[in-house]
């Protein structure tokens, strides 16, 4: 686990974490930082007025878009859903969830980054800059995800 991860989010993931489930692995804390530094992502754009930039409105697509079926997973895997429909291939469901997540987040968060500058508005500016900042964590917690889903779905297909 990286440093930033908290003791509530690796509590949580040693809690969910089972040998039946295709999400279990370490990263589970990384799903739950995605979840809350999404959120937070998004409603600090939310709270401008980033609808005059074209630019934010494809940032808060991905942010929302990526959070939603962020909660929609999580839902999955805290109810153990995934085990009462075994024709779905969950491992690769989460490495392909995981993987355009991270290609997106990350386009995301370079165009929220170069979209930042005082010029435009400078009574958004510290929204829009912390949004960028933690767009970024967040696509470092896709990342995460994404290698871990990648581990485990390589562990069962070489099974």
């Amino acid at each position: 686990h990286s440093h930033t991860s908290c003791i509530c989010s690796f509590l949580l993931d040693q809690y969910f974490a089972s040998a039946a489930s295709p999400f279990s692995s370490s990263n589970g804390s990384y799903e739950w930082q995605s979840e809350v530094l999404g959120l937070l992502v998004w409603t600090l754009i939310a709270g401008t007025e980033y609808f005059l930039y074209p630019a934010f409105g494809w940032v808060m697509f991905v942010a929302v878009f990526y959070w939603v079926l962020t909660v929609f997973f999580l839902i999955i895997y805290m109810t153990m859903t995934y085990t009462r429909i075994p024709q779905v291939p969950w491992t690769m469901v989460g490495l392909c969830f995981n993987g355009s997540a991270f290609v997106l987040y990350l386009i995301a968060a370079i165009v929220d980054a170069s979209s930042v500058t005082k010029d435009l508005d400078n009574h958004n500016y510290n929204s829009w800059a912390a949004s960028s900042f933690f767009a970024f964590v967040v696509t470092s917690c896709y990342a995460g995800n994404t290698y871990f889903s990648f581990i485990s779905w390589r562990s069962r297909t070489l099974q």
